[in-house]
């Protein structure tokens, strides 16, 4: 895929973050826009933006990725619609915080349901669609947290190292089978996203602190630089896309210490992390 111009892209989450950003950046390279977020205020502030940036087409979809028959439905709904599909950018995402021992059920199968399950949907109800249009390319949003664990972080980590394997997977599958479909596993660190305000925590995490700790100390690029660099992978057809000097940092560390990196992300966390709240 040289230009991503006339190009039919959707992107899940672009009510905010890397998903407005990645909108707002096609919509100025000529593509069209397919739009979802469960959030349909910030979705609808994403469309008034794109269309002033000079979309040709956009459409906006209330859309829960977790919910496998109505992503079905969104699919046949977005083909019908512009005729074809070219990029599919699964990019909704949220974030659970706690220890595994503190985590509840419910949590649990809320950040695999929208992280993973939501991912899957995405590429599966898609893949026919893009490797009909001659010209497709998969993006998937894992992060830097699919390459390395973190405490504190067990069920986010494991959504985000599944789509990372999956997404590998299925780039071999496409080679494979000489499907003209690219497929590309985006790993970002820490980005000036909202993530962390909307996540969850466990019982004895403090939100507030857990979300100041992301915001002020940890997320450092903007999510349209972000943008930038999600969609040069895509032109360059990219199998790994590390975005941040954080990613590119803690991956290599990691890749230089072997599994001795978890040694020390466990002494660091001990002077960074939040202290447990007191749960009455």
């Amino acid at each position: 895929m040289k230009t991503l111009d006339d190009k039919v892209v959707v992107i899940t989450g672009a009510g905010s973050g890397i998903g407005r950003a990645l909108a707002l950046d096609l919509a100025r390279r000529g593509s069209l826009l397919a739009l979802s977020d469960v959030d349909e205020t910030g979705l609808a502030e994403t469309v008034a933006q794109v269309r002033k940036a000079g979309v040709a087409k956009v459409r906006s979809d209330r859309l829960d990725v977790a919910d496998r028959d109505a992503f079905a439905r969104y699919a046949l709904d977005v083909v019908q619609d512009f005729g074809r599909v070219n990029v599919v950018v699964n990019n909704a995402g949220v974030a659970l915080a706690g220890d595994f021992t503190d985590l509840e059920y419910a949590d649990i199968d809320w950040i695999v349901g929208v992280n993973f399950w939501g991912v899957v949907h995405g590429t599966k109800e898609f893949l026919p669609h893009l490797i009909a249009s001659g010209d497709g390319h998969v993006v998937n949003l894992s992060s830097l947290f699919g390459l390395v664990s973190m405490p504190g972080q067990s069920m986010y980590n494991a959504t985000k190292y599944a789509v990372r394997g999956m997404t590998e997977a299925l780039r071999e599958e496409m080679l494979i089978a000489g499907h003209p479909v690219g497929v590309t596993a985006v790993h970002p660190g820490g980005i000036k996203t909202a993530i962390a305000r909307n996540a969850r925590v466990s019982a004895k995490e403090s939100k507030e602190q857990t979300a100041q700790l992301f915001d002020k100390k940890l997320a450092r690029m903007t999510p349209e630089r972000a943008a930038e660099i999600i969609v040069q992978g895509i032109l360059k057809n990219r199998a790994r896309v590390l975005v941040g000097i954080d990613a590119h940092a803690v991956h290599h560390l990691a890749k230089l210490l072997g599994s001795r990196y978890q040694d020390v992300v466990a002494k660091t966390s001990k002077r960074v992390l939040p202290d447990k709240a007191t749960v009455v």
